[in-house]
């Protein structure tokens, strides 16, 4: 039941994060900061993606996916096709990962260290539903601040 409920949580988050980077009505917009807004929304995508690559596609989909974190914050411009594209192909990853997991592979150590401490599998697609709830969270703020004619 408990990977049901996963499963709707992560489709219904990457759905709407679709949802907020196709609302931008600017799209250089998706790339801004300002003073006490340290992270563009195109650089929260883009760490939203390598999360759930990492850990999800990975780390239980055995998927080969190679992190460069340090390139999600750094990177300056990824057009909004591109973020869109690799949103849609990160949600697939997802959906296939979680479609045949067992419930009681969620008790199970995750197969990598994460944190300093082993921490089982459930926990650690809890935590992601949760950082992706964060993020989300403020993309959307974020648009609704600095979507503005440039």
């Amino acid at each position: 039941m408990f990977v049901t409920v996963l499963r709707t949580l992560f489709d219904r988050d990457l759905a709407k994060l679709a949802h907020e980077l196709a609302a931008y009505q600017h799209e250089p917009a998706l790339w801004r900061t300002a003073p006490g807004i340290s992270n563009s929304a195109g650089n929260l995508c883009l760490h939203l993606l390598g999360n759930l690559n990492t850990y999800i596609g990975a780390g239980l989909a055995h998927s080969g996916y190679v992190r460069d974190r340090d390139w999600e914050f750094a990177a300056p411009y990824v057009p909004r096709a591109e973020l869109l594209a690799g949103l849609a192909a990160t949600r697939r990853v997802v959906a296939d990962a979680l479609a045949d997991l067992p419930e009681a592979q969620l008790a199970a150590p995750y197969p990598l260290l994460v944190w300093e401490e082993p921490t089982s599998v459930g926990y650690l697609l809890q935590h992601l539903t949760t950082h992706l709830a964060y993020h989300l969270g403020q993309i959307n703020y974020h648009r609704r601040l600095l979507d503005q004619a440039a």
